[in-house]
């Protein structure tokens, strides 16, 4: 499976071509991969602290935050990586990428008992792009595509895309400072 984890960054990021594939080992999101897939089995194997312990090491490292309990599939790649988060009762399937800033977390009810479902669940073939939210116990179909900055919290029917907002442009006009309203 580890190999298949390299093939799979190759495959899907266009800067490892040629002689940079070997740059495939330097990837967070191959490490942060790679460090769960252990903290996994142990926790499946219900080794106490040591699961726990293995990914806040990997975040500290790699700046992504992987649960140990979450249920990954094969072909999965975080491209770039920083701040990427993966919830407790996440599943994701097959052949999913992420990129940069993609939460895939809890919707913060705090009614959610031990051992309730709390965070998505990832179809096969899914693409999520930078700083997209997917929160609550959501399913987001099979080959659905969730775009940048978008918030996600309902489930998505397969063969999807969901945008996030789009920026608008503002007529220039001479202003100050003081006047800027950055405001949404």
């Amino acid at each position: 499976m580890f190999i298949q984890d390299l093939l799979t960054a190759v495959r899907k990021d266009p800067a490892l071509r040629g002689a940079r594939c070997v740059e495939v080992v330097l990837y967070q999101g191959v490490w942060a991969l790679w460090s769960h897939r252990v903290a996994h089995a142990l926790h499946r194997l219900g080794v106490p602290f040591l699961p726990r312990l293995l990914s806040q090491i990997s975040r500290v490292l790699t700046g992504i935050e992987i649960h140990p309990g979450a249920v990954i599939g094969r072909r999965f790649f975080i491209d770039h990586g920083a701040g990427v988060v993966i919830g407790e009762t996440t599943v994701i399937g097959d052949d999913v990428m992420l990129y940069h800033g993609v939460t895939l977390g809890s919707d913060g009810r705090l009614t959610a008992a031990r051992g309730v479902k709390r965070h998505p669940t990832i179809g096969d073939n899914v693409t999520i792009c930078v700083g997209a939210s997917v929160l609550g116990p959501v399913t987001v179909g099979h080959s659905v595509r969730i775009g940048a900055h978008a918030l996600v919290a309902h489930d998505v029917l397969p063969n999807s895309r969901i945008r996030g907002a789009v920026s608008t442009q503002v007529e220039r006009r001479d202003w100050d400072a003081a006047e800027l309203d950055y405001s949404i």
